[in-house]
């Protein structure tokens, strides 16, 4: 595991970029795993900027998106696809055939779930996965539970995602109660995980996941046990990081 801590959200958004950078140039065929939220969003428009000047080509690239609303069509302003295509898929080089997010309206869960897993598998898998982290410690869709639930799955979100989410809504009510989520399967089988996270309310988050017990009550502890992790944060996330354990951090 390496925790890289920048000191500004744009240092962070470039140093995270530059890993999604080298794996293109070093694989152009990669799969690579997306996120949305508002912690990618500095990293996505690096990525469209080092495109637009000809330095990266998404050309050869097949992406996978964690999540997906259940009963949103995908031209909805607050659904993943919407938010993906608006920054970045419309803006790169990426064939549209290769850009990949569970279909949340189809109303048969189960066929949705396994063709998602299939897709995956059919891929031999995700190159690197890039991911923040939600204020419980879910991963996509991954809530806090008492198992992992290891297959792409849709689930009910908790009461505390609904009402971080329903910023973006207007309202609690106006958010959906369910979503797809990809599973930690496929999730923690990436041959690379990149996870992102900025601002003071993921420090302590961030430090359970990283340094706590493995626990399925916090999803995003699993991370501890892959192979490559990468952890790129601001210096507000990862305070406590620093604070507890300096001699794991990289400063950049």
């Amino acid at each position: 595991m390496r925790i890289i801590c920048s000191e500004t959200y744009e240092q962070m958004s470039a140093k995270a970029a530059g890993f999604i950078a080298a794996q293109i140039h070093t694989k152009p065929n990669s799969v690579i795993g997306l996120a949305t939220g508002s912690t990618p969003i500095g990293i996505y428009q690096k990525l469209i900027k080092w495109y637009e000047e000809d330095w990266l080509s998404f050309s050869k690239c097949t992406t996978i998106n964690l999540d997906e609303y259940c009963g949103l069509p995908a031209d909805h302003p607050q659904s993943y696809a919407y938010f993906m295509h608006e920054h970045l898929l419309d803006h790169i080089d990426i064939l549209p055939e290769n850009a990949h997010l569970p279909n949340g309206l189809n109303e048969d869960i189960h066929a949705e779930c396994e063709a998602y897993d299939n897709l995956v598998k059919s891929l031999g898998g995700i190159d690197l996965q890039l991911l923040g982290i939600g204020n419980n410690g879910h991963l996509g869709f991954n809530e806090p539970d008492d198992c992992f639930h290891m297959n792409t799955n849709c689930v009910n979100l908790t009461p505390e995602t609904i009402k971080a989410n329903s910023r973006f809504f207007g309202s609690e009510e106006a958010v959906p109660k369910k979503a797809f989520t990809l599973g930690i399967r496929p999730i923690a089988q990436a041959k690379r995980i990149l996870m992102v996270v900025n601002g003071l309310h993921k420090a302590e988050i961030i430090y359970k996941s990283l340094f706590g017990p493995v626990t399925p009550r916090v999803p995003a502890s699993i991370l501890q046990i892959v192979p490559d992790l990468v952890v790129c944060g601001d210096a507000e996330a990862l305070s406590v990081i620093v604070r507890e354990h300096p001699e794991a951090v990289e400063m950049f």
